[in-house]
């Protein structure tokens, strides 16, 4: 048996969403267990249960919450916990619970479809969550209990083992027993297709690590082999077309892109000290540079890890400058007010920056922490800038 403990994609922001669900779960299966009366037994098996005879609307959602006993409890709660706080860091609080609600309706219906047998538990929510984790970190790893700790890769861990093996192998080997294979299925596919939908949209932000990216470079690929296939290409590949001038090379253009691609490898690898060294390279010989979101992001938050904290407000500003409607972007305007007015004394500049957080606060918390440090910025003497 394959245990997962932890994914290397670590959540950068407090996962509320998911945390929730987990306490509801847990909550929801203690107060049945304490209130082990007739009572409590007959309330779950009217409106925690999802009848597959003939349901009512509200079981698609109060089933996901009462487990059978504690290890099913267990179970889930362990995948939900290793595979949801990233894909709801990833999504959001408020898209995740909804992807998380749908995904156990959609599971429930198609059991309720094909059998008329009742059916609880949180597994085919998690099922989705699970593919969706797939689609939007599909070149993670994942540490694994088995015999000893190991990392796999979490294509083949979710695939082949999580999937295929465990829902459609072992079952038409061994049996189904009491497992509802086909609500695990039907959340994979709801996971999968859905987290697909939602990055081709962009309602959850892009990067060059997703399913989607991966397929397009594979496409790419796939039609530069079929393009030199053709002997004639593969000639003008070779030499060009007879009494046309060579292409002249930017050569500063050049090391600008491999820099780039440079920094992408060493922001993948956490290799923070190489990584800072390469922007500031690429950053001196084009001041404008700007990289993708997520790795802006990175590189700026490297910089303040780091104390060094001009670099990390320039970098900061490339960001917001950049990606102002990012969801990382008040938090970003947060900082660079508390930088500016503690470290950098560039009072006036904080202030402003303190200003747009409080306008666009989205939590009681982040309002109150930018308050206050704009009420220091005000009665502290100003500074030039």
């Amino acid at each position: 048996m394959f245990i997962p403990i932890r994914t290397e994609m670590e959540a950068r922001h407090t996962p509320f969403a998911n945390l929730g669900l987990l306490c509801a779960n847990i909550l929801v299966f203690i107060w049945f267990e304490m209130a082990a009366t007739g009572a409590a037994k007959a309330i779950k098996d009217e409106y925690f249960v999802l009848h597959g005879d003939w349901p009512s609307f509200f079981e698609f959602i109060t089933y996901q919450f009462a487990h059978a006993d504690i290890m099913h409890l267990a179970g889930n709660m362990l995948f939900l916990w290793v595979f949801g706080n990233p894909v709801n860091a990833k999504m959001g609080d408020i898209p995740y619970l909804l992807f998380y609600i749908t995904s156990g309706m959609f599971a429930g219906l198609v059991f309720a479809w094909q059998t008329p047998l009742d059916l609880i538990g949180a597994s085919g929510s998690i099922a989705a969550v699970t593919t969706a984790y797939l689609v939007l970190f599909p070149r993670s790893k994942v540490t694994v209990l088995f015999i000893t700790i190991i990392t796999v890769p979490a294509m083949w861990l979710i695939v082949f083992k999580i999937i295929l093996w465990d829902n459609v192998l072992s079952p038409s080997m061994h049996g189904v027993g009491q497992v509802a294979h086909n609500a695990h299925l039907a959340g994979y596919v709801f996971g999968f297709v859905a987290a697909t939908l939602m990055l081709a949209f962009k309602a959850v932000t892009r990067d060059q690590f997703d399913m989607l990216a991966l397929i397009k470079r594979w496409n790419q690929r796939r039609q530069f082999a079929s393009a030199m296939a053709n002997p004639e290409a593969q000639a003008q590949a070779r030499y060009g077309r007879v009494g046309r001038a060579a292409p002249v090379r930017d050569p500063l253009a050049d090391h600008k892109t491999d820099l780039r691609a440079e920094l992408s490898v060493l922001i993948e690898q956490q290799k923070k000290d190489e990584a800072l060294a390469a922007y500031e390279k690429l950053v001196g010989l084009d001041s404008e540079q700007c990289l993708p979101a997520d790795q802006q992001l990175a590189i700026a938050r490297a910089f303040f890890e780091s104390n060094r904290l001009a670099q990390a407000a320039q970098a900061f500003e490339k960001f917001l400058a950049r990606y102002a409607h990012h969801g990382d972007a008040n938090e970003v305007r947060l900082l660079l007010g508390i930088i500016n007015v503690r470290d950098l004394k560039q009072t006036e500049t904080g202030i402003s920056y303190l200003e747009q957080a409080i306008q666009k606060a989205t939590s009681d918390a982040r309002r109150s922490l930018a308050q206050e440090w704009l009420d220091h910025a005000r009665q502290a003497p100003s500074q030039p800038t």
